[in-house]
């Protein structure tokens, strides 16, 4: 008779975490980049750094060379105050680092350059983390989407 009500917990629980239907990460690229990979003709004359059809976030956003994670991101409906939630398990320390970055995330298919940048990432190392965690929330702190490198966790036996 208590396994019943425990059952329900866990499946309610385990719903209340679930990302919700309608977004999906499509693909996610991490690597090092240099300073002179956002480089762009256009600043030489005077403008703004342009996102080159992706918009860049970064720790330090006056810091480019750093530790990346390209992120498409495919939405059904616009997502305005969202929040990525990148934990990383950076090569210097066994505990996770959680970083947010805040976009306003239109419907269809979006790039985004989530970068690690000055103290966020262990004295200019080009070194890969050892495991990572994105995640991704609407302006409400839904959960929409999540993506994970396979070793953030043991695998179910």
């Amino acid at each position: 008779m208590i396994a019943r009500p425990l059952l329900l917990a866990v499946a309610l629980l385990a719903a209340a975490r679930a990302p919700a239907a309608g977004a999906e990460f499509v693909r996610i690229w991490p690597a090092w980049q240099e300073a002179s990979a956002f480089d762009r003709i256009g600043e030489y004359f005077g403008t703004a750094e342009p996102g080159a059809g992706t918009t860049v976030l970064r720790t330090s956003p006056g810091t480019r060379e750093g530790y990346y994670f390209l992120s498409r991101v495919r939405t059904v409906s616009p997502a305005n105050g969202a929040r990525f939630e990148l934990q990383v398990i950076r090569p210097d320390a066994p505990t996770p680092v959680t970083f947010q970055f805040r976009a306003n995330v239109p419907a269809g298919e979006t790039a985004f350059q989530l970068g690690l940048t000055g103290t966020a990432w262990p004295g200019g190392s080009r070194a890969n983390p050892v495991a990572w965690k994105i995640s991704f929330f609407d302006g409400n702190g839904r959960l929409l989407a999540e993506h994970k490198s396979f070793l953030w966790e043991k695998p179910a036996p």
